[in-house]
């Protein structure tokens, strides 16, 4: 009889706890897709099954299609579209505690690569954890958990890539929704009297609790979600440049002008005079 013994040494795992599954969906496009600039403090992995759509991230714009496998790491502003014509479908999982080393030749804040060799390995494992979570079986979430690592070490192979661990810092629930309001709103009219009549928090405690995670205060994120979509019409689109401050909620051009300014050291004009594609 022949036998052969493997022993492991022992050593610190790459991937361990400090890898923490948040959630896993599966999403289609079916005519109420809002998209909208986002971040997250944990990363997002996006594995495209069916159709084609675009990615914006940073100030980058590019296309994807089924197999298209995408990683976006936390805080990093980003959002999906889709083809009327060839809906988009796809899987995301969303991961705290680690972060995806960009390699330093690289000018991007994300990867992205094509797994249509090795979609079955893949979608093996991205399945099966949607099916889990759907399910909600006993004991789903340890499954989840460990598929994610297996998942992930797939994926470290694959793409001849590392992962870092972050500090993990969890925004409270409270905030996160405060922060998640303005993504979703910082078109409309925000005050801090409406953000603490959301949360039903003293605007005053409220206002100190969300800069102590978030780095800003809630009026300074709002002005920044702001300028930060600013950019992408003054260079995307060709909307006047009073279309867009009212488009976006600023009480005034005016205003509009002299934040955006402060903000770029550009006036609005100057910066779609230098960045923007329907120039000739």
């Amino acid at each position: 009889m022949s036998n052969e013994r493997i022993e492991f040494i022992e050593k610190p795992a790459l991937i361990n706890n400090q890898a923490r599954l948040l959630y896993v969906s599966s999403s289609k496009y079916e005519g109420d897709w809002h998209s909208q600039l986002h971040s997250h403090h944990f990363t997002e992995l996006f594995y495209v099954t069916k159709g084609c759509g675009g990615f914006k991230i940073g100030a980058d714009e590019f296309n994807v299609q089924e197999n298209d496998f995408v990683i976006i790491n936390p805080n990093t502003m980003h959002t999906e579209v889709s083809r009327d014509r060839n809906p988009l479908e796809y899987i995301v999982i969303a991961i705290d505690g680690i972060s995806f080393e960009i390699p330093e030749n690289s000018l991007k804040d994300y990867i992205s690569c094509n797994y249509a060799n090795y979609k079955n390995e893949i979608l093996f494992y991205l399945n099966l954890m949607v099916k889990e979570s759907q399910a909600k079986n006993e004991l789903y979430d340890d499954m989840c958990q460990q598929l994610m690592q297996v998942l992930l070490i797939n994926i470290l192979r694959l793409n001849r890539i590392n992962v870092s661990l972050t500090q993990g810092k969890t925004i409270r629930k409270e905030i996160f929704m405060i922060k998640n309001y303005i993504d979703r709103n910082y078109h409309k009219e925000i005050t801090l009297d409406t953000l603490a009549e959301k949360t039903h928090m003293n605007k005053f405690y409220l206002a100190h609790e969300f800069k102590n995670d978030v780095g800003v205060s809630p009026i300074s994120y709002l002005l920044q979600r702001r300028i930060y979509e600013s950019k992408y019409l003054l260079r995307d689109t060709d909307l006047s440049i009073s279309q867009i401050s009212t488009i976006l909620g600023f009480s005034s051009l005016s205003y509009f002008a002299q934040a955006f300014k402060k903000s770029t050291n550009f006036s609005p004009l100057q910066y779609r005079k230098n960045h923007q594609k329907y120039n000739k």
